[in-house]
């Protein structure tokens, strides 16, 4: 079990550090420390579970995964991860990265909060996927050693990451509840507006134009 973070490799080079820039221009402390905890803990992971990977993908995946919350990235009527999705693949495409490595990054950001589907895609779709889990709800805890998240925790510093996190995403998709319809987001709009008429599924259904 990996109790230091020097076991842990960041990848550097000239893309990583564009993204690292983009990631500190458009988004705040509370994406920036959420987003490297994340790649943190989804490379720890697949060390532990010795899986092949692309580290570097990865990396800027994490730092993309939650940009679909600002104002640059985000837009009126689609899922906050589509968003993110569709920025880390405009920003792949200026670099020498194939179309299969542009779906990778696209599926791993636009899955990243997508229970039971998630986990059981790539490799690199499944580490960021767990990444977030780790640092937003706690999942696998006792895949990591005390030391290590300590030692995440005291590099990139949570603050009051519970409450924070689900403001950001409040704020973030307040203008277009209708997105949250299906997915877990919509325990968010209900957390704030609890006489918001969510959709239901069965009264899909039921309403179609169909006679039965």
């Amino acid at each position: 079990m990996i109790k230091s973070l020097d076991e842990i490799k960041v990848p550097d080079s000239k893309i990583i550090q564009d993204a690292q820039e983009i990631v500190r221009e458009y988004g705040n402390e509370l994406i920036w420390n959420h987003s490297n905890r994340v790649y943190l803990f989804g490379e720890t992971k697949g060390i532990q579970d010795q899986l092949k990977y692309d580290k570097e993908l990865l990396y800027i995946t994490a730092l993309f995964h939650d940009l679909g919350l600002t104002e640059t990235y985000g837009s009126d009527d689609l899922r906050f991860e589509v968003d993110g999705a569709n920025a880390v693949r405009q920003f792949l495409q200026n670099y020498n990265y194939d179309k299969s490595d542009l779906q990778l990054a696209w599926d791993s950001i636009a899955l990243h909060t997508t229970l039971g589907i998630a986990e059981h895609k790539e490799n690199n779709v499944a580490l960021l996927y767990h990444g977030v889990g780790m640092d937003v709800m706690g999942d696998n805890w006792n895949q990591y050693s005390d030391q290590l998240r300590k030692a995440v925790a005291t590099k990139f510093p949570r603050g009051n990451f519970k409450h924070d996190v689900i403001q950001a995403f409040y704020d973030g998709f307040k203008h277009k509840p209708e997105t949250t319809f299906g997915n877990i987001k919509s325990d968010v709009i209900k957390y704030f507006e609890p006489e918001y008429p969510q959709n239901n599924f069965c009264s899909c259904i039921l309403r179609s134009k169909w006679d039965s």
